[in-house]
C-alpha cells in the first residue's frame, strides 16, 4: 500500500517561502514511483479543495492562474519525492496543503493514493 506523507508547511510572513516535501512509501521502485502522476492540492477553511498543480511522468507541469510564476512543482523519481516551491506567498494561499498521486496499471485500474496534508499559514 503506497503512502503519501507532507512535511514543510508552517508559518511564513507574507511575501516569504516555502518548500513542501512529498514523500511516497510503499512503491515497488523509484521507476514505479516515475509512473504516477503527482498533484498538489490545497483547502483553505471554509472553501472546496482547489488544484495548484500537477506534474506527470514526463515531467510536464500545469499550474493553477492564481500561483502561476510563484508556485514551482518538482519530481525526484530516485527519492519517491514531490515537491512544491512556493514564493512569493500571500496570505490567501494560508491553507492544508495535500499531495496525491495517480496513476493508471496496465490492465486499466486507477490507483489513488492521498497525503494526510500539512499547514501552511501566511500571515504577518
Amino acid at each position: 500500500q503506497v503512502q503519501l506523507v507532507e512535511s514543510g508547511g508552517g508559518l511564513v510572513q507574507p511575501g516569504g517561502s516555502l518548500r513542501l516535501s512529498c514523500v511516497a512509501s510503499g512503491v515497488a521502485s523509484g521507476s514505479m514511483f516515475s509512473l504516477y502522476t503527482l498533484y498538489w492540492y490545497r483547502r483553505a477553511p471554509g472553501n472546496q479543495r482547489e488544484l495548484v498543480t500537477l506534474i506527470t511522468d514526463n515531467g510536464g507541469t500545469t499550474y493553477a492562474d492564481n500561483v502561476k510564476g510563484r508556485f514551482t512543482i518538482s519530481r525526484d523519481n530516485a527519492k519517491n519525492t514531490v515537491y512544491l516551491q512556493m514564493n512569493s506567498l500571500k496570505p490567501e494561499d494560508t491553507a492544508v496543503y495535500y499531495c496525491h498521486a495517480v496513476r493508471i496499471t496496465p490492465s486499466g485500474d486507477r490507483e489513488d493514493y492521498w497525503g494526510q496534508g500539512t499547514q501552511v499559514t501566511v500571515s504577518s
